[in-house]
């Protein structure tokens, strides 16, 4: 077994799976996350990254295997990432010794670093909720509520908190805070995406940047999308087939809605290009969809 404690948290090694266990002080993020038992087939390599302080040991997970990554789409600060490790300079030894176990693994089990067409992390915990600079955010597994706070505008106040069936929602996203622009949480109805800005969307937190805390949002964005059932249906989909090419035409709109079906177009292109989709799935999803229009 192969194990490295540090202040930022700690990491063992059995041959199978990787615990990742976050630190008393770790970042929000990981600290909501908790324990992941990440396993061997979803890890696509891992490094040690040294600097003058110590360095970097970093786990590097196939594309599509964990929501919270998926609902990130790379916008985690390092802080924030689940599968980043601050290693002190009296540890570098043990971090290097990690990498070379978990190297070792990966080559006798001939585990491919390719993207998967499924989750094989089963994200955060439920429920679970991510606080905005307007509101928070909680999802139980059935309904998403957003209960706004003094700092609200009046658009949404005015009818209370939001509540949000699952089967309402078509797409979820999260963005957070960078530089002076504010960033979102954002959820899509079925009938189509609001077009206020997040400030005045009632479907929306608004997320300030203010504190490390509203980047737990990231983790609501991740429990609402693995339970979606469109994009659920096409990461399980196994190859191209009739039901995907079904999915890819949007039921609640009129083939004439063009926005609807540009949308459509744009996350079937997102899930193509993080390897959710094989090239012969998009193609067929996106041929779908053009015959509607």
């Amino acid at each position: 077994m192969a194990e490295i404690i540090q202040r930022d948290g700690t990491w063992t090694f059995d041959g199978d799976t990787v615990r990742i266990v976050p630190g008393g002080k770790a970042h929000p993020v990981r600290q909501e996350l908790g324990e992941i038992a990440v396993p061997l087939e979803a890890v696509a390599g891992v490094s040690f990254e040294p600097d003058r302080k110590g360095g970097r040991l970093r786990l590097r997970l196939r594309g599509g295997a964990c929501p919270v990554l998926r609902a990130a789409d790379g916008r985690l600060k390092d802080g924030a990432d689940p599968y980043a490790l601050t290693v002190e300079k009296d540890r570098t030894g043990v971090a290097e010794y990690f990498v070379d176990e978990v190297r070792n693994a990966l080559l006798i089990e001939q585990v491919p670093d390719t993207p998967v067409d499924r989750f094989l992390l089963p994200g955060p915990a439920l429920p679970v909720s991510g606080g905005g600079g307007d509101g928070t955010a909680s999802f139980d597994g059935e309904t998403i509520r957003l209960t706004w706070n003094w700092k609200a505008e009046e658009s949404k106040t005015a009818g209370g908190a939001s509540t949000l069936p699952l089967s309402r929602i078509a797409a979820v996203r999260w963005l957070p805070s960078i530089g002076l622009e504010n960033g979102y949480l954002r959820f899509e109805p079925v009938e189509g995406p609001v077009s206020a800005p997040p400030k005045y969307d009632p479907y929306a937190l608004d997320l300030w940047g203010m504190s490390k805390k509203e980047h737990t949002a990231v983790l609501v964005a991740a429990a609402v999308l693995m339970r979606l059932p469109g994009p659920r249906a096409a990461l399980d989909a196994p190859q191209a087939s009739p039901s995907l090419a079904k999915a890819a035409e949007p039921a609640a709109a009129p083939a004439g809605d063009h926005d609807v079906l540009l949308r459509r177009l744009r996350e079937l292109g997102e899930l193509h290009k993080a390897g959710v989709l094989t090239d012969e799935e998009f193609s067929t999803a996106k041929q779908a969809v053009l015959r509607s229009m």
